[in-house]
């Protein structure tokens, strides 16, 4: 079965219909959805995706939007379901910095928290529309349906 982690690049385009990577994060989980993929959410990933959705929301004015994105974050995301990362940040701190520096700040700290975590749970794929997780020697990215392979 396949093991892959969530974004938040890809999971702000799958829920906010006017994302610029909307329809390429719909084909993405279609194929996911095909192979019965096991596909892991992290808490890092979904604090970052509704911070991140309140701000573009309150910018561009549809303030409204965001009571529907939220709720979707929440039926589509039940507590049970997240895998719970933050909880590692004191044990993987010092190797979080260090991917920080050894990437050139490429990956940022939560970046870098979100590839340790997959190498610390056996998770080889991140659906991700970031480049920078290409840095990353023990994971391969997924932005379209074709890097399933």
């Amino acid at each position: 079965m396949t093991r892959i982690a969530i974004d938040t690049s890809l999971l702000i385009g799958l829920l906010d219909p006017k994302d610029v990577w909307h329809r390429q994060a719909l084909a993405v989980k279609r194929e996911l959805q095909a192979r019965g993929a096991d596909v892991a959410v992290f808490d890092c990933v979904l604090s970052e995706a509704i911070s991140t959705l309140a701000r573009r929301t309150h910018e561009q004015r549809r303030t409204a939007d965001l009571e529907r994105l939220v709720s979707c974050i929440l039926i589509d995301y039940p507590t049970d379901d997240i895998l719970w990362v933050l909880p590692d940040v004191p044990a993987l701190y010092a190797e979080i910095i260090e991917l920080v520096r050894s990437t050139g700040g490429e990956l940022n700290f939560h970046d870098a928290l979100i590839a340790l975590s997959c190498r610390c749970r056996e998770i080889p794929l991140i659906a991700s529309f970031d480049r920078d997780f290409d840095r990353v020697p023990w994971l391969k990215r997924v932005a379209q349906p074709d890097d399933l392979g």
